[in-house]
């Protein structure tokens, strides 16, 4: 493919027509994660934080952020998920939690965009909830590691 499908042959933005595209089941994961001080890693695993569950909290944010997709980006299609997963790993080594989020539906286009969505938000609700302890938080690497269903098939990161 060498066009961008969010605009027409004018160059005018729109919505793309998947009206004739066939139901199929689709998948998305996709992860990112947030670097930090060893101190705010140790508070947030210890649940010590004063606002409470930090990544309780955050994966609730995410899969919130998954169903409101259409909402947050214009030409996004609204869609029927079927599952939102958001799991997180903690990295000690790197003082860094690694977010995955696994996205689903039968339908006309990919969740590819609600995957990445709730992650951002998933990591976003980390720092907000973290800054008053830890103002340099790093977000990095947020990114579609897969995708399943459609015309295009299967897709991973790296291949």
């Amino acid at each position: 493919m060498d066009k961008l499908t969010h605009f027409d042959d004018a160059g005018q933005a729109h919505m793309v027509d998947v009206g004739a595209k066939a139901e199929t089941a689709r998948m998305a994961r996709a992860g990112g994660r947030i670097v930090m001080q060893p101190t705010t890693l140790t508070t947030i695993l210890a649940g010590d934080a004063r606002k409470g569950d930090v990544l309780g909290i955050a994966r609730i944010a995410g899969i919130q952020a998954a169903k409101r997709t259409g909402e947050l980006i214009p030409l996004c299609h609204p869609l029927g998920l079927t599952r939102v997963a958001v799991e997180w790993t903690p990295d000690e080594a790197a003082s860094a939690l690694h977010v995955e989020v696994v996205a689903e539906c039968f339908g006309r286009t990919g969740v590819e965009m609600e995957a990445l969505t709730a992650a951002s938000v998933a990591l976003l609700t980390v720092y907000d909830m973290c800054k008053a302890i830890d103002r340099g938080m790093v977000i990095d690497g947020v990114r579609l590691l897969e995708k399943r269903g459609g015309k295009s098939g299967v897709w991973t990161a790296g291949s």
